[in-house]
């Protein structure tokens, strides 16, 4: 095997627009599903996605725009999926092609609402994707970063190590390294915790809590991370590694990280209500945290006080300075 094939993108986001920037670096040309016809048309006159990442330029000869997801996916071999979590199931559920054969590689940070799913188990399970086809990207990698040409790095995480080589081919440049996994299971669950914890990262930030209180929130999330990680998915993997501790570290400090700036509004005493209202982006970790809490309370049952925090300021309308006083106990 030597190529993944056509490639299409599925997303208009912040992160597709970034993987279609370095997927076309490699590709002659890409399929590319944006569901608003109007913003395609945008698109196509300025050259640029007109909502996200406004500064990239794209050679839009060398992109099939369509606002049809089964046109996107018909001839494509393998389909980027970027979506939002909440968003993915009403945008994906409308693909009729039989997909179960394409390789689906899950840019989505996140966990399908209502189903509790990470998203290579719900494609296994809505589309029978096999577990060798489906990929998964990690970070620690902002999205507006790679749009500003920064030295960036990406997990790729694959049963079928050969796949995993071959996309890192498909998105390779100068400014993207790429490193391979098969800890697929932990990479997405490692990615809808970090968001969890950045959302605390913000609250002990727009609280004025101090860097000290920050280090040790942060010191324990990648503990607690291990625990939940190790439970459901146990394999030998180090926490340490970029995929995890990585983007927990960029997740919970980086000014691009939108849940770190949801978690701020809260910490600074906005409403979780205005704060949502407030953000122009998708905050994935809000959802996150009510799915890990039902999954970690219905089945794992590991000890997760920062989680509980978390879930209890966001979904029990509880104070944010005595929730964290509740847990600064606990950790060591």
């Amino acid at each position: 095997m030597g190529s993944l094939g056509k490639i299409a993108v599925i997303g208009s986001g912040s992160w597709a627009t970034a993987l279609a920037k370095l997927l076309l670096i490699n590709n002659d040309r890409i399929n590319w599903y944006i569901r608003k016809p109007e913003r395609i048309e945008e698109f196509i006159k300025y050259r640029r996605n007109p909502v996200y990442l406004t500064d990239v330029t794209f050679d839009t000869a060398r992109i099939d725009f369509t606002s049809d997801i089964n046109r996107a996916v018909a001839d494509a071999t393998t389909l980027v999926v970027a979506i939002p979590s909440p968003y993915v199931k009403g945008e994906v559920d409308g693909i009729t092609e039989d997909i179960s054969n394409k390789n689906v590689v899950s840019a989505v940070k996140g966990i399908v609402p209502d189903h509790n799913m990470i998203l290579t188990e719900w494609f296994s399970h809505r589309f029978g994707c096999k577990d060798a086809n489906l990929l998964v990207i990690g970070g620690p990698c902002h999205a507006e970063e790679v749009a500003l040409d920064h030295l960036s790095y990406l997990t790729i995480g694959c049963h079928d190590s050969e796949k995993s080589r071959l996309f890192c081919k498909e998105i390779a440049g100068p400014k993207l390294k790429t490193i391979v996994s098969d800890d697929v299971a932990g990479i997405e669950y490692g990615a809808v915790l970090k968001n969890v914890y950045a959302i605390a990262s913000g609250m002990v930030g727009g609280m004025k809590a101090g860097d000290n209180f920050k280090a040790m929130l942060v010191c324990n999330a990648i503990r607690e991370m291990r625990r939940f990680v190790d439970a459901i998915a146990p394999m030998q993997r180090d926490i340490c590694r970029s995929a995890y501790l990585g983007d927990l570290l960029v997740t919970c400090y980086s000014p691009f990280s939108r849940n770190h700036n949801f978690g701020a509004m809260i910490g600074k005493g906005y409403s979780v209500k205005a704060a949502k209202m407030e953000m122009e982006m998708v905050a994935e970790g809000y959802y996150g945290t009510h799915c890990i809490h039902e999954i970690n309370e219905r089945t794992v049952k590991v000890d997760m006080p920062i989680l509980n925090c978390v879930f209890s300021i966001l979904y029990e309308n509880r104070n944010p300075r005595k929730a964290f006083r509740s847990i600064a106990d606990t950790f060591s």
